[in-house]
C-alpha cells in the first residue's frame, strides 16, 4: 500500500473512532464502573468484531447484508435490543459504597474480563452499519490489482491500533473527569443514569437514521 494512501487510510480511521457512539459510551462507562486498566477488556471485545466486520466484508457476506433488507433489519433491531438492555442496566445498576480514600469500592466479585469483552464484541458486532460502512470505506483503500491479504492486513492493523488509541486514551482517560460524581451515593447514580440513556439513544439512532 503506497504511503500517501495509508495516510489516508489513518487520517479517516481517526475521525471515524473519535465519532461518538456506543463503543464510546461503553468504554466510558467500563472506565467508570470497573477502572481504567480493566476497560481495555472491552475495548479488545470491540476490536475483535471491528475485525469480524472486515472479514466479513472482505469475503463479500457485506454486499448480502447491504442487500437484503431482511438481514439488515434483522442485525439492526437486534443491535438496538441490546443497546437498550446495556442502557437499562446501567440505570438500574447499584452504586458501590465510598471508600474512606475517597474511590468507590469495587465489588466483591467484579465482572470478569471475560464477560468485559464478550460484551465489548457483541457491542460492535450487533451493528449493521458497521458493515455496511465497511462496505463503502474499505475498496477505497484496496487495489484489486494487488495481493489483497496484504492489504487487508494492513487496514485490518490500522483501524484496531488507532481505535484502542481513542477509546483507551482518549474515551476512557475522559471517564476520569466524572470521577468525582463516583464519591457518592447520588452522583454515581446520576452517572448511571446518564450513560443508561445514552446507550437508548445511540438505541434509538440505530432505529431511525437510515
Amino acid at each position: 500500500m503506497p504511503l500517501s494512501l495509508w495516510l489516508t487510510l489513518l487520517g479517516a480511521t481517526i475521525v471515524i473512532s473519535f465519532t461518538p457512539g456506543a463503543g464510546a459510551v461503553f468504554t466510558m462507562g467500563n472506565a467508570l464502573n470497573h477502572g481504567f486498566r480493566r476497560a481495555i477488556w472491552g475495548i479488545l471485545g470491540q476490536q475483535t468484531a471491528l475485525i469480524i466486520h472486515i472479514i466479513i466484508v472482505a469475503l463479500g457476506v457485506g454486499v448480502l447484508v447491504a442487500s437484503s433488507e431482511i438481514a439488515f433489519n434483522v442485525i439492526r433491531y437486534a443491535g438496538a435490543a441490546y443497546l437498550v438492555f446495556l442502557g437499562i442496566r446501567q440505570i438500574v445498576q447499584k452504586p458501590h459504597l465510598v471508600e474512606a480514600s475517597g474511590e468507590p469500592d469495587r465489588p466483591k466479585t467484579p465482572e470478569s474480563r471475560w464477560t468485559m469483552f464478550r460484551r465489548g464484541v457483541w457491542v460492535n458486532l450487533l451493528n449493521p452499519k458497521a458493515i455496511v460502512f465497511f462496505l463503502a470505506f474499505l475498496p477505497q483503500f484496496i487495489r484489486p490489482d494487488q495481493p489483497l491479504l496484504p492489504q487487508y492486513l494492513i487496514v485490518a492493523a490500522t483501524c484496531v491500533v488507532v481505535d484502542i488509541a481513542v477509546m483507551w486514551g482518549f474515551f476512557a482517560v475522559a471517564a476520569h473527569g466524572f470521577r468525582r460524581f463516583t464519591r457518592t451515593v447520588r452522583g454515581q447514580r446520576t452517572l448511571n443514569t446518564i450513560f443508561g440513556v445514552l446507550f437508548i439513544a445511540v438505541a434509538g439512532l440505530l432505529l431511525f437514521l437510515h
